[in-house]
């Protein structure tokens, strides 16, 4: 019953950031242009928040591995709760920003929530049913966020902000009275935390285990973002779709999230499939459904969300699975830290790209997306066991934790 409560706690966590994210993506187009601004102006706010939790991300991860998940997913919390309120109430763009760089000074939300489902898990393949659930969360946030927003928006831009800033005090209260430590004493890494937010970042092109991980990271990240920053403004420039349809086509997405890392993910892929195998198949998939999602027709555009989104959400929870079995459990924190960096890192350069390029032709961010994805195929079948990767399929159970 322990694990159980500490389990749904995360993954209520989990859920809540990814639908204040989601939430952001169909209606912030709509909602910022109350404020007069551009489509470059939005991009930026995607980007603040990222260079924001680029600095954050990795010494919270340290220092969970340090003095506790539990604190640092408690102020993580906090942030969140305090930058939605500032984006609820803004009254113009400085206060938009204000409340994203509030959130992403302490965003180690999801990193953190990472950390303990993989504290929590006895075996390698718990470890990937734990980061299975991670991903179901993220998909039911993918499926409540854009649907909330569909139906609040249409009272007021501001009023799905503003839930989820409700939703995240809630959450805050129920860490502080339900949410226990699982980082024990015996594994608690004794080395002494960096200040500086660059050291983590540089110590990991010298982790030959895990740095060909953390360059397909960043290239997989640099494709999503890429896409997701233009999503909604493509689809209303594009066809003509509201911001209400896109709430509703993103709610079909969350729906595949769901099925594919809460049923599929167990009882299909990883029963047949070895996940080194899984990686370079789906990353191919993914190449070819972002090339798809440029043609300029509705109908194949549709057609192509379905496996993209099906790789997107396998990728994401094997590659997280496989850096936290490779750094083991007194580094855990700290490695899925950096990665919550390098995706940060991805997220400012990949909305600046879609905001300089998206002007001038709409359909190249997906060609950039596309690009970018085989690029991560090429890595993966070719040059990933050349530079120092470790093969977490062949590692025993004992030495992946």
């Amino acid at each position: 019953m322990k694990i159980a409560k500490e389990k749904i706690t995360i993954i209520i966590t989990i859920l809540i950031d990814v639908i204040g994210f989601s939430i952001i993506i169909p209606v912030l187009p709509f909602y910022i242009s109350s404020f007069g601004a551009s489509t470059f102006t939005m991009t930026l706010l995607f980007s603040i928040f990222s260079l924001c939790s680029f600095f954050s991300a990795p010494l919270l991860g340290s220092l969970s591995d340090k003095i506790g998940r539990r604190p640092i997913m408690i102020i993580s919390i906090a942030s969140s709760a305090i930058g939605w309120y500032f984006f609820a109430f803004a009254h113009s763009l400085i206060w938009l920003f204000i409340g994203r760089i509030i959130d992403g000074l302490a965003a180690g939300n999801l990193s953190t929530a990472q950390s303990y489902l993989s504290d929590l898990a006895k075996d390698k393949q718990e470890r990937t049913q734990n980061m299975g659930l991670f991903g179901a969360a993220f998909g039911l946030g993918f499926l409540i966020g854009p649907f909330i927003g569909a139906i609040l928006s249409s009272y007021s831009h501001s009023l799905p902000f503003l839930a989820v800033a409700i939703l995240s005090t809630i959450n805050l209260i129920g860490a502080i009275f339900f949410l226990p430590e699982t980082k024990h004493k015996d594994h608690t890494n004794t080395e002494k935390i960096s200040l500086n937010p660059f050291t983590p970042v540089f110590s990991a092109f010298r982790d030959n285990n895990l740095k060909s991980r953390y360059l397909i990271w960043f290239l997989f990240n640099l494709a999503n973002t890429v896409q997701q920053t233009i999503f909604a403004i493509y689809l209303f420039d594009q066809f003509g779709l509201t911001a209400a349809f896109v709430g509703y086509i993103m709610t079909f997405m969350g729906l595949i999230m769901i099925i594919n890392q809460g049923f599929l993910m167990q009882k299909f892929w990883l029963k047949y499939f070895k996940e080194s195998k899984l990686e370079i198949v789906f990353t191919l998939i993914f190449s070819i459904s972002y090339l798809l999602m440029a043609i300029p027709n509705i109908f194949v555009f549709l057609l192509a969300l379905l496996p993209m989104i099906l790789g997107q959400s396998l990728l994401r929870v094997i590659m997280s699975s496989r850096a936290s079995g490779i750094a083991g459990i007194k580094r855990r924190g700290e490695v899925l830290g950096i990665m919550s960096s390098i995706q940060s890192t991805a997220a400012i350069i990949g909305p600046l790209i879609s905001g300089i390029i998206y002007a001038n032709i709409r359909y190249l961010p997906f060609l950039i997306a596309s690009a970018t994805m085989f690029m991560v195929f090429i890595i993966f079948k070719y040059f990933c066991p050349r530079i120092g990767e470790i093969n977490d399929d062949d590692l025993p159970i004992a030495e992946a934790l």
